[in-house]
């Protein structure tokens, strides 16, 4: 279980406070899949980060019942002076994981070759974001984050490995993915809700969120049944 109780969080921009999130609660349980539609610019990588405790609330509490993973993407926790094994290993060992395996898994998912023996800051964008996901599901986790702001990988073959892998995955874990499109929430969650305006309106079904989001975005107030 990750739930948020009464969390606001907001920062300064230089001209004015922007408001992400005010007094939000909501749950996602265990099983249950959860997708958060949310227009560009309105906060969905800071609520990410909060949900995997790389940010924090200014209010409010985060509880964390479920291991979480960092996001899909995330480059913080890799260290770019050293290869690809050792952050690999580091990692594993990190988490109390065979440090073989998750080297090994690493090296059959990225498929970089001799890069994989070469700092990560010899990598280029690509090449880092295929190495990070791997090494996201290398680990084992009760709940997956994906902000779809996050880098990817052009790379056709890797995507194929790692979408084959992700929704072996989703098929015992739980996925939250932020994203500004319906569609791409469709095959993955059970549950969503609407990110807009620092407020967030959860729904049990994805259609219910969608009409809402819709409705917004075209330029419309909320409903008042909202």
């Amino acid at each position: 279980m990750l739930e948020f109780r009464e969390v606001s969080k907001s920062f300064w921009t230089g001209s004015h406070r922007k408001v992400i999130l005010d007094r939000a609660s909501f749950r996602v349980e265990i099983g249950r899949s959860m997708g958060i539609l949310a227009p560009n610019g309105t906060g969905k990588t800071t609520l990410v980060n909060m949900m995997a405790g790389l940010e924090k609330p200014d209010e409010g509490r985060i509880i964390r019942g479920a291991k979480t993973s960092f996001p899909l993407g995330f480059m913080g926790g890799v260290v770019a002076r050293v290869s690809a094994v050792e952050n690999s290993r580091y990692i594993a060992r990190l988490y109390g994981l065979d440090p073989d395996y998750v080297e090994s898994f690493c090296r059959w998912l990225c498929d970089l070759g001799e890069y994989f023996e070469q700092p990560l800051g010899t990598y280029s964008s690509g090449m880092r974001a295929r190495f990070t996901f791997a090494l996201m599901l290398a680990l084992d986790f009760d709940i997956y984050l994906v902000d779809e702001g996050m880098p990817g990988s052009t790379d056709v073959e890797f995507n194929k490995r790692a979408g084959a892998v992700l929704e072996e995955r989703i098929r015992k874990t739980t996925l939250v993915i932020v994203s500004h499109s319906p569609k791409t929430l469709e095959q993955y969650v059970q549950q969503a809700g609407v990110l807009m305006d620092g407020k967030l309106h959860v729904f049990d079904t994805l259609e219910e969120a969608r009409q809402l989001y819709d409705y917004q975005t075209q330029g419309h107030a909320f409903p008042n049944s909202a």
